[in-house]
């Protein structure tokens, strides 16, 4: 069965293009941290600084862009972040100071806010079904992304090649999906039409859904980028792996994420989506505390292998959860997605946002083994708000 009507599917490609570099964008930092820290001289505070610019510029964007979509559409809003992704990555780490780098990863992270929520916005609008598999499938491609540049990078050290070059690939890759998009139509998608009324307003907020699709992508996108972007130095200081073997471990874990959001959309076809959403929160936050648990025994072959294993079950365990919260929100409230959806979004990005001054402040304090421990606290949060939200929005 068709995810999207046929008078959409050039628009849902070129989307999913976006969403393959998305994906790249946002991972490429972590997978280069350890390069990064040894190049450049940062302190642990210092990347933690430079990652959360990107994110609170970020979490801004995302809920800006959802009245940016209402006030002007979704192409103009989708192109001005594509200039900015073109420019920030083209001038990143091309010096060591730390404010340069802040300034241009805030620029990068508003751009990815605009990019994620009219992706998001428009997947909803193409959507033939309510069961959320076009929007799975074009977090996939997000996926996909975070796997190909930690992998391509990883390539490039062992080459003895500049570990910067993945930054200006990506930004000329950017360039021309800009031209692509000015050649396409999104008046076909429409327009929330409850969005500049009182009465849609007033019933969005007084509902606990909205509320809490917010509290839950921040929970989680906090938890699943902090491992993204922390996982190749947690390997490199607490099993002795090389930067290269790191950043190996960051394309392993969105391997998993990979496998689960084309997997599920396309081998799943019952209508148990709850069920699915709760039992892959479990996955993920049992895989992440036992790879938390094995970073304190003494690093051997065999833990490096079973910690190997469980970065690849805490992606799959992650795969689904964004895009299934994003399509039971958006399910939730039809008349005022892309507010709806912006807010859950900035939620995400909140997390993002916070979650590095945790990690640095942990790390500095107590190492990183500790550190990366909190991430399964965490994770156990997410699969309580996760179960919360399956029965609020049961049935929509």
């Amino acid at each position: 069965m068709a995810l999207v009507e046929s008078r959409f599917r050039r628009l849902y490609a070129v989307l999913f293009s976006i969403f393959v570099l998305f994906g790249t964008s946002m991972t490429i930092i972590g997978a280069t941290l350890p390069k990064i820290l040894a190049d450049f001289g940062w302190s642990y505070t210092s990347a933690g600084a430079v990652i959360a610019a990107g994110a609170v510029s970020y979490f801004a964007a995302t809920y800006g862009a959802g009245f940016l979509i209402s006030a002007i559409g979704a192409k103009p809003t989708m192109l001005i972040g594509l200039v900015l992704e073109v420019l920030g990555l083209l001038f990143f780490a091309k010096s060591p100071s730390v404010l340069i780098n802040l300034l241009l990863n805030a620029g990068i992270g508003v751009g990815q806010g605009f990019l994620e929520l009219t992706v998001n916005w428009s997947t909803l609008r193409m959507e033939k079904s309510s069961q959320g598999r076009a929007m799975n499938l074009m977090h996939g491609a997000f996926a996909a992304g975070a796997f190909i540049g930690p992998f391509v990078i990883g390539i490039l050290m062992q080459q003895q090649l500049s570990w910067t070059l993945i930054y200006r690939l990506i930004a000329v890759l950017f360039a021309g999906i800009f031209v692509l998009i000015t050649s396409l139509s999104f008046s076909s998608l429409g327009k929330d039409p409850g969005h500049n009324t009182t009465s849609g307003r007033r019933d969005l907020l007084k509902h606990p859904a909205y509320w809490l699709g917010f509290f839950t992508l921040l929970l989680y996108v906090g938890v699943e980028l902090g491992i993204s972007n922390w996982i190749a130095e947690y390997f490199v200081v607490t099993y002795k792996a090389s930067p290269a073997s790191g950043s190996f471990m960051v394309s392993l874990f969105w391997v998993g994420l990979l496998a689960g959001r084309f997997g599920v959309p396309l081998l799943y076809r019952g209508n148990r989506q709850g069920f699915v959403l709760v039992f892959m929160s479990l996955l993920m936050s049992l895989s992440e505390i036992l790879l938390s648990a094995l970073g304190f025994a003494t690093p051997n072959g065999l833990t490096l292998s079973l910690a190997r294993g469980l970065a690849f079950l805490a992606g799959l365990g992650c795969s689904i959860i964004y895009p299934m919260v994003v399509t039971r929100i958006g399910a939730a409230f039809p008349d005022t997605q892309s507010e709806a959806v912006a807010f859950s979004t900035m939620g995400g990005g909140v997390g993002a946002f916070a979650f590095p001054f945790l990690m640095a402040a942990l790390s500095s304090a107590f190492g990183i083994r500790l550190g990366f421990s909190s991430y399964g606290l965490f994770s156990l949060a997410v699969v309580a708000s996760n179960i919360t939200l399956v029965r609020l929005t049961r049935g929509k």
